[in-house]
């Protein structure tokens, strides 16, 4: 559930860092949300987008690694989360 300023919290990591396997059961499977614009301005064009993040799972070089039986290398995450973006919903006034 989003807190009062409307965020909500991070998604948990499933990774297992010593096997590169990881669990897609943490985080929702659908999201559906209602939301308006508290500066909405009918006289002013504006553009609305959606951005959604992917649970965690194993960067290609921790699988590298893990496959090769060596040491991850330093100074790179293990774990990456993609990211999408919905296309937009333009609005212009009359029209």
């Amino acid at each position: 559930e989003p807190n009062a300023a409307g965020v909500l919290p991070a998604v948990g990591n499933t990774v297992n860092l010593g096997t590169g396997e990881w669990d897609n059961s943490i985080g929702a499977p659908r999201l559906a949300a209602l939301w308006q614009d508290p500066d909405f301005d009918p006289a002013q064009a504006a553009f609305y987008y959606v951005r959604v993040l992917q649970i965690p799972t194993p960067r290609h070089s921790l699988l590298d690694a893990l496959a090769l039986k060596q040491r991850e290398a330093e100074g790179f995450p293990s774990t990456l989360q993609e990211r999408a973006y919905t296309s937009p919903v333009w609005y212009r006034p009359g029209g």
